[in-house]
């Protein structure tokens, strides 16, 4: 799979995962990243759509529809909101639902690590019960979850409701076969190089 991170601004949808991309100025379209990934990529490659935001859903789901990609795509978000919005728009796309829901890894930060391990440990032993319960009513296809919030009870809870898992970021080789070995259906990872010894994975 690739991974698109988007979001809107003035009137636009741009591939960026936070407000710092909108700034740049060679900001990619959406419709063009797509369109690029149509034509240039295998059709056995999948599309991870991230949604970043919420409000744009329905335009970036026609946006997707346009360019021939739904069978191919699956929209994921920290915003269950916008996975209802999807669900109800097309009830048979694939949808992720991101956990937990931040806006950055605070476990990569000495400031915020401690507190962040603190929470992390809560969030452990209450993911698998909330992950299953999005699968098994519906609200999400997959689980797109923070690589250290991955257990083997997470595992086993997703997948016991036909749902998928995915580990997101990973860029350690060593990091991701540990995770594979807990059973994951793939993780994402920002450098595709030190993952080409390991199958199965999804790259942002």
């Amino acid at each position: 799979m690739v991974e698109l991170d988007v979001l809107a601004a003035d009137g636009r949808l741009l591939v960026a995962h936070d407000a710092q991309d909108l700034t740049h100025p060679g900001a990619l379209s959406f419709v063009d990243a797509l369109s690029a990934l149509r034509d240039q990529l295998p059709e056995r490659l999948e599309l991870d759509i991230d949604l970043k935001a919420t409000g744009f859903e329905l335009e970036a789901l026609e946006a997707v529809r346009e360019c021939g990609l739904v069978g191919r795509s699956l929209f994921s978000s920290m915003h269950t909101s916008s996975l209802r919005v999807l669900r109800s728009a097309q009830p048979e796309l694939r949808l992720g639902l991101s956990v937990p829901r931040a806006r950055r890894d605070h476990l990569s930060h000495p400031a915020t690590r401690p507190l962040a391990l603190v929470g992390l440990a809560a969030l452990r032993r209450t993911l698998p019960r909330r992950a299953a319960a999005a699968v098994r009513s519906g609200l999400a296809d997959a689980i797109m979850a923070h690589w250290a919030t991955v257990t083997p009870a997470l595992v086993a809870a997703v997948q016991a409701h036909g749902g998928e898992l995915y580990a997101w970021t990973v860029d350690d080789p060593d990091r991701a076969r540990r995770l594979a070995a807990l059973g994951v259906n793939g993780v994402i990872a920002n450098d595709t190089a030190a993952f080409a010894q390991i199958g199965d994975t999804a790259h942002r």
